[in-house]
């Protein structure tokens, strides 16, 4: 279905059809994103499309410096180059292209027609059922040549992916991270505006659905409110020995790391979905900074811990989370692209 899409008669190597423009807008609208805010729009323009960042998203008690919101719009950046492929184009990419433009997240530019891998096609179609499994897994552990596979999938300039080792060190600092946001009156208030009881009286399509979260929820899933119980520590170790858990780091820690960081995490993400697992990201901890530096000591990461992804095996899917229209996030102007270039290339 996807190669007709590419060899359909109306494909134009330079400009985007309507069917195309929607092809790349909807594919980013399944990205994941802190407390599902989807902080990007999509802008395709003659030989290239734009990635922009809202900025009418704000989260200033859970992120007051935009990390979180870069790294879901790396995220989103993953989608939109599968996208870009398998319309049967070359993805050029460009990160931060324009400092006079920090709104736009990253450029794509197609010079020339060139038919998808298997590999694109595969990951593209792990997209659409990719779900964020916040509850636990079934214990079967991730055997290594998947892990391979994950990890290999995300790599990318200036983003380390390694295993953590050891879970039970990790326990502490994850339960030290949620008991700090479970007391943080701010933060608490921040995310209750984000929580949505009714999917069906919600119009905006974005936000965090209850069904969405398991019954007994986990700490280390994120999203810990008041009424979390959060387990003794010594369960909460049991628990993390039945799982492998990733952690994207970066040298520094500016913007550009951020969206690197999200880019790498989301590739490693659909990979794991082609091959039978589901995951859940975490980077509440990387909030507390006590948290955040001990993960990077103790675990001589050597850079700047970004996300944490929780990879396993589950029994049944998580339900489907609102999704913005598309309306909401394609941008049809039109016109020539931006032709200055930036030095940040993926």
């Amino acid at each position: 279905m996807i190669k007709q899409v590419v060899n359909a008669p109306e494909y134009r190597p330079g400009g985007w059809t309507v069917a195309e423009a929607e092809v790349l807008a909807r594919s980013v609208l399944r990205a994941p994103s802190v407390h599902n805010t989807q902080p990007w729009l999509v802008e395709p323009l003659e030989g290239t499309v734009l990635l922009r960042e809202r900025l009418d998203v704000a989260l200033p008690h859970h992120d007051p410096d935009r990390r979180d919101l870069a790294i879901s719009c790396g995220t989103a950046l993953a989608h939109l180059e599968l996208a870009v492929r398998v319309l049967g184009r070359r993805a050029v990419v460009t990160v931060l292209p324009d400092p006079a433009r920090p709104g736009v997240v990253a450029r794509i530019d197609t010079p020339v027609s060139l038919p998808p891998s298997d590999e694109d096609l595969h990951r593209y179609g792990a997209i659409m059922v990719r779900r964020s499994h916040r509850g636990r897994f079934t214990g079967l552990p991730v055997r290594a040549a998947q892990l391979r596979r994950v990890t290999q999938a995300a790599a990318t300039d200036g983003v380390r992916v390694r295993r953590l080792h050891g879970t039970d060190d990790l326990a502490p600092l994850l339960e030290r991270a949620a008991r700090t946001v479970q007391h943080h009156g701010g933060y608490q208030r921040e995310l209750a505006l984000w929580m949505i009881r009714d999917h069906s009286a919600h119009r905006h399509g974005v936000g965090i659905g209850f069904p969405a979260l398991p019954p007994g929820q986990l700490p280390w899933a994120g999203l810990v409110r008041r009424a979390t119980v959060l387990p003794e520590l010594r369960v909460l170790r049991k628990r993390l020995r039945a799982e492998t858990v990733l952690v994207f780091s970066t040298a520094g820690d500016t913007r550009l790391d951020h969206i690197r960081a999200g880019y790498a995490l989301e590739h490693a993400w659909l990979e794991a979905v082609t091959i039978g697992l589901s995951g859940a990201v975490l980077t509440q901890p990387m909030h507390v900074p006590e948290v955040r530096a001990a993960l990077s000591e103790n675990f001589r990461i050597g850079g700047y811990p970004q996300v944490l992804l929780r990879l396993g095996r589950t029994i049944g899917g998580a339900p489907p989370s609102l999704r913005r229209g598309l309306a909401e996030v394609l941008i049809t102007r039109g016109g020539c692209r931006d032709a200055r270039d930036g030095d940040h290339r993926l």
